[in-house]
């Protein structure tokens, strides 16, 4: 009788190579680590990116500015593209972290608005690719504030106590008092930092909670009356909840701007241009902006987007709405005051 085993184990042990050099063949590719804010793409562009180019990603995400610079910063991540904000994106140019761009690499930055290059937080546009921008503002459940909202001191009325919602992000939630207050929300003056401390101490028991990204469930559930949120993230409220809206108050508030970077941590610059240059494709941008409802410097995608959601000032306030808004700076050594404010007001 024929013994059946060493074929068996022939058999095995082929199938066995075969196996591993496709594992081998899947794991010699480029691995791009991407490091975004949370709910802040359509996930299946990553699929098509990493099908059309043979790169994976590895994708991560944050939740604020300042979680996602200590860890850059620490060392401890080699991230090949980060999506900052402003004040952020200038600070750490301040502080040599990021790679210049080789827009060789990058043709389809020809479609971003003239507008949005060189702001102040990238005046010779070498470091950064807009990504998306907003404004900071107020949403509201129409069936439980039957006022006008207009001013931020509404956050500060006692009716509302426990149904307030506040960022929990120190320069949104301290620019929020600041601008309460009539100050700048880049302000360097103690006392009107001490005035702003004072006003969110305050108003701490009447807030409900420091909320992230789980402020829009909060809110399209009916939780609260009132939040502070990102213009994006009220956009995809508003969709999902038609009992709410969004109101810009009179003192002003925050115009930000979200920017893709390269950090010097890259081991692979070319292929984070390729995936920036692909974020700027105008069909790949145009799924990004219809799906978080956020506001695109894209040129493109603004003639493909719904001309209701264009005329919605939620989305795209007029130019001159924005006129006395603040873009938040990079405040060097003194953001350790802010560190120190925020810190205690959460503590009190």
């Amino acid at each position: 009788m024929v013994k059946k085993w060493p074929i068996l184990l022939l058999i095995t042990l082929v199938l066995t190579t075969v196996l591993t050099l496709s594992s081998c063949g899947q794991d010699n590719r480029v691995v791009l680590n991407v490091y975004n804010w949370g709910d802040y793409i359509d996930e299946s562009v990553i699929n098509e990116f990493e099908k059309k180019y043979n790169i994976r990603v590895n994708y991560d995400t944050f939740s604020t500015n300042e979680d996602m610079y200590v860890k850059v910063k620490s060392g401890g991540s080699n991230y090949d593209v980060l999506f900052p904000s402003d004040y952020t994106i200038e600070r750490m140019v301040k502080e040599d972290m990021l790679l210049k761009l080789d827009y060789n690499n990058i043709p389809n930055a020809q479609y971003i608005e003239e507008r949005f290059k060189h702001l102040d937080y990238d005046p010779q546009n070498e470091y950064s690719v807009p990504y998306m921008w907003g404004t900071v503002g107020i949403i509201y459940n129409k069936t439980m504030v039957h006022e006008p909202v207009t001013s931020w001191r509404i956050l500060w009325d006692e009716k509302y106590s426990k149904q307030i919602l506040m960022l929990d992000s120190q320069r949104d939630s301290i620019g929020v008092a600041l601008k309460m207050l009539g100050y700048s929300m880049n302000t360097l003056n103690l006392e009107e930092l001490e005035a702003a401390k004072q006003a969110l101490i305050k108003q701490k028991p009447l807030v409900l909670a420091y909320v992230g990204d789980d402020v829009k469930d909060k809110m399209i559930a009916g939780e609260a009356s009132l939040a502070v949120v990102w213009s994006g993230d009220a956009v995809y409220m508003k969709w999902e909840n038609p009992d709410l809206e969004f109101a810009l108050p009179e003192e002003a508030s925050n115009l930000w701007f979200d920017a893709m970077v390269i950090p010097k941590s890259s081991k692979h610059q070319t292929e984070a241009e390729t995936f920036i240059n692909f974020m700027c494709d105008p069909e790949i941008a145009f799924k990004n902006a219809d799906y978080i409802g956020y506001s695109s410097p894209h040129r493109e995608v603004q003639k493909m987007i719904d001309p209701e959601l264009l005329a919605d000032p939620t989305a795209y306030p007029a130019d001159a709405m924005l006129e006395s808004y603040d873009i938040f700076h990079d405040l060097g050594e003194y953001l350790k005051v802010y560190d120190r404010i925020w810190t205690e007001i959460k503590a009190h």
